[in-house]
């Protein structure tokens, strides 16, 4: 009963993945965090999602070790517990392998910034982390994948803040937000973003990048200091 409360927003958030259209079989996982108590809920490894149940859900905490729970957690695990270790008020994680996404991480290319959809959430490409060395997939490689996040950000001075959402070269995505519903959501918006680039260049290949005025004008309605999209509550 401790983490009743946990395992449920842990599977909620889970069960939107195949109704977005996100995840097939058993493709992805969500994560969901309780920051009070020091812990994260995860999906356990290789459960179809209609047959997921609230308590299938696994409690770890940020070293990636079981804390309640008799399933084996999400292969991911070890990446989801570096990041909440690493940025303490993310609250949830979603990776999947959604199609546009994971074509854009094959090609080991960043998604460019067009028009003012992308720009209404981030103001920057959305990166994508290079393929990990063969030292690094021969070693801890779940855990050497989140430090590959953090690699990218850091090269490419961006802020989880304000990008939460990565490609993983050769691999897929992986969102983050304040909740497990707002990384859910992220990712949907991050398959759409991919979706309109990918088809964006497939009209024009020489298309250029949104103009810079356009660009935040666009992000700070929505999250600048004086945004004023929305309801405000």
């Amino acid at each position: 009963m401790m983490y009743e409360t946990l395992r449920d927003e842990c599977y909620e958030a889970n069960l939107q993945l195949p109704k977005l259209g996100l995840v097939l079989f058993t493709f992805g996982n969500v994560s969901a965090a309780d920051r009070d108590k020091a812990v994260f809920a995860i999906k356990p490894s290789g459960v179809p999602y209609d047959r997921l149940k609230p308590a299938d859900i696994v409690i770890m905490d940020y070293d990636a070790r079981v804390v309640d729970g008799s399933l084996r957690p999400s292969s991911d695990t070890k990446t989801h517990a570096l990041l909440y270790k690493t940025w303490s008020d993310i609250g949830g994680i979603t990776h999947t392998h959604s199609t546009y996404a994971v074509a854009w991480a094959q090609a080991g290319r960043d998604i460019p910034i067009f028009g003012t959809t992308h720009a209404d959430h981030t103001h920057q490409d959305i990166p994508c982390a290079p393929v990990l060395t063969d030292a690094m997939i021969e070693g801890d490689y779940e855990h050497e994948t989140g430090n590959q996040i953090f690699d990218v950000f850091r090269q490419k001075g961006l802020s989880y803040r304000e990008t939460e959402m990565v490609l993983l070269q050769n691999h897929g995505p992986f969102t983050w937000g304040k909740t497990a519903e707002k990384s859910v959501y992220n990712a949907a918006v991050l398959e759409e973003l991919a979706r309109m680039a990918y088809l964006t260049l497939q009209i024009n290949p020489e298309t250029p990048r949104i103009k810079d005025t356009l660009r935040m004008k666009h992000y700070e309605r929505k999250h600048g200091s004086n945004a004023y999209y929305g309801q405000g509550c």
